[in-house]
């Protein structure tokens, strides 16, 4: 039997805890992502070992078509969706931080909604938005307003606004639950003091509160923009991508598995993913102050 030092079995513990979680992402992030950018540089359609390396012709088709770029003014609806999103579930997480009697069901019932699955969520939006029997148009005929009644999947200029929304309703709570989380962490005395200066509700909430969370606020606006990036499971499993729904990402796996182009497609994959770096780098750049 070894009988090994304290220090040999810490590294060995150290060493075994760490092996298995470094293989881990070897295999399923870092292999992955370097084999991404190396289909990039080549034309292949997917399907055997036949690559043609071709360099920057990839990239150079990107930047040369129009086409490509132009689907990102879908992805601005759900960027737009996320902020009003943030702002609301800013707003409902300080109503229900305060002792209102049922404000645990509440949170239940509007933290709901995300835990549900996307494709189910799409399945019961579609008997929402549907033109003939949908529930929307239903009501409006109900209460007196048949005038407001839509096609609002088959109108391209609502469909994105209705597609936006499910994301809206889909990941409301689980912003409200980290804002909720961030407004527990703040200590209830500053609130108290103020109260004592004669601060009032809004006073409080702007001198204390946003200063108080701003850190997670700016984590939001990330999620926020870097989700409006990467929409792809709401529009493609409702609409896929059919009348003026495409996004950056449902392009992207439509030049990959329906016109078999895995090299462009690599390719897009890289740009997007060097445009979320780069802009999330900018918006840390702007939100950040040094020091705080």
């Amino acid at each position: 039997m070894v009988n090994l030092s304290y220090k040999a079995q810490r590294y060995g513990i150290l060493f075994g805890f760490l092996t298995v979680p470094l293989v881990l992402l070897l295999m399923f992030s870092v292999y992955p992502a370097l084999a991404l950018i190396y289909f990039s540089f080549t034309d292949w359609d997917g399907l055997g070992f036949d690559m043609h390396w071709i360099g920057l012709v990839n990239y150079r088709e990107i930047f040369d078509r129009a086409d490509i770029f132009a689907v990102f003014r879908t992805n601005m609806y759900y960027f737009v969706g996320g902020l009003v999103q943030t702002a609301i579930a800013l707003w409902f997480a300080v109503i229900l931080n305060e002792r209102l009697r049922g404000r645990y069901f509440f949170r239940v019932m509007l933290f709901l909604p995300y835990v549900l699955h996307s494709v189910a969520t799409v399945i019961m939006f579609k008997n929402v938005y549907h033109a003939e029997y949908g529930s929307l148009n239903t009501l409006l005929g109900l209460i007196g307003l048949p005038s407001w009644q839509q096609m609002w999947l088959g109108n391209p200029q609502l469909v994105n606004y209705s597609l936006a929304f499910i994301s809206m309703w889909k990941y409301f709570g689980l912003s409200m639950v980290i804002f909720i989380g961030a407004l527990q962490s703040v200590p209830k005395d500053l609130y108290e003091s103020a109260m004592i200066d004669g601060a009032s509700g809004r006073q409080s909430f702007r001198f204390i509160t946003l200063p108080s969370i701003r850190r997670v606020i700016e984590l939001m606006l990330i999620l926020t923009l870097t989700g409006a990036l990467e929409a792809f499971d709401i529009p493609y499993v409702m609409m896929l991508g059919a009348n003026g729904t495409t996004t950056f990402v449902i392009q992207t796996v439509d030049m990959a598995f329906k016109f078999q182009n895995y090299g462009l497609a690599s390719a897009m994959a890289v740009v997007l993913l060097l445009i979320v770096l780069v802009v999330i780098g900018l918006q840390r750049k702007l939100l950040y102050r040094g020091g705080e």
